[in-house]
């Protein structure tokens, strides 16, 4: 079955172009925070890397912090931007390989650790890359990686859909579908990995306004890049009474408004022989109820 495609490309590469030609600083705070998160948990981790790839990011962040660990000693840092696009922009460093994350073209059992940030959440078919992952990692290879969850910019989205609702009786997709934590979970199960762990992590940031929201979005490049968004612009009495909606219900008492962005976090790792390996069932030779110190009842006696 072929995956259904979500997300328009090329728009999302012209956003991205875009917001990197126009730089404003301080707009990637984002990548900041995840890069410096990431690192943590890598920190965590008690062991030298040899060959590491951080997989998209468009900042360079993430590649900047695996240089920085001492814990690889060759990092490729692999973009879906072209050099001469980021060329002069002053913003950020040139990837050393061009590639989109949807076809990695690393060869199997290769790499021994790969670190994403803020970087999947817009390919169409993300249980197909996250198996492209496991494939290229050696046995006990390390995947760390940071996406958008799905209570991000809810506020964003809820007044969209009452201002939209009220002025056109109907709604245009406005923001990209998100995961859900447990679903991450699976997916890395489903790909193949061992040893899953996935957390999520809420940030509240606060703007004056919900065009200062939008302007900073756009200098993310993470603007709307779905392919059944509406191509026609943003009427300004819908943007008008948005910003209205925005403020009646998301407003703190001084006027200023918030937004969410929720970061879910997971480690994983490529099986190998050499890994933790659960218990035969009924192996073990001590009771639960022993080991708790509690009194076991039998089942349907109530306590």
């Amino acid at each position: 079955m072929s995956t259904p495609l979500l997300f328009d490309r090329a728009m999302l590469e012209v956003k991205r172009k875009r917001a990197l030609r126009r730089f404003k600083p301080g707009a990637d705070f984002l990548m900041h925070r995840v890069a410096e998160d990431l690192g943590e948990r890598l920190g965590s981790v008690l062991r030298q890397f040899d060959m590491a790839v951080a997989l998209g990011g468009v900042t360079g962040h993430i590649a900047t912090m695996l240089r920085a660990s001492g814990q690889t000693r060759a990092v490729i840092r692999a973009d879906c931007l072209w050099p001469e696009t980021v060329a002069g922009t002053g913003a950020i460093s040139l990837p050393d390989l061009v590639c989109h994350e949807d076809v990695l073209p690393f060869a199997a059992q290769s790499l021994d650790l790969v670190v994403s940030g803020l970087t999947l959440q817009t390919v169409d078919d993300l249980p197909g890359v996250l198996i492209q992952i496991r494939r290229a990692l050696k046995p006990d290879g390390l995947y760390l990686a940071a996406l958008a969850g799905g209570d991000t910019l809810k506020e964003l989205r809820e007044s969209f859909a009452i201002a939209e609702t009220e002025l056109t009786g109907g709604l245009s997709p406005r923001v990209i579908p998100f995961l859900d934590v447990r679903d991450l979970g699976g997916l890395l199960q489903r790909a193949g990995f061992a040893l899953p762990v996935t957390d999520s992590e809420r940030l509240t940031v606060r703007y004056r306004s919900m065009l200062d929201l939008v302007a900073d979005l756009r200098a993310m490049g993470a603007s709307n890049p779905l392919l059944e968004r509406s191509r026609k612009p943003i009427r300004r009495d819908l943007l008008v009474r948005t910003a209205e909606v925005y403020a009646e219900r998301f407003s703190d008492p001084d006027g200023r408004i918030r937004a969410t962005f929720q970061i879910l976090s997971a480690s994983a790792w490529a099986p190998s022989d050499t890994q933790q390996k659960p218990a035969r069932r009924g192996s073990a030779t001590v009771r639960l109820a022993d080991a708790l110190g509690t009194k076991e009842l039998p089942t349907g006696e109530r306590p």
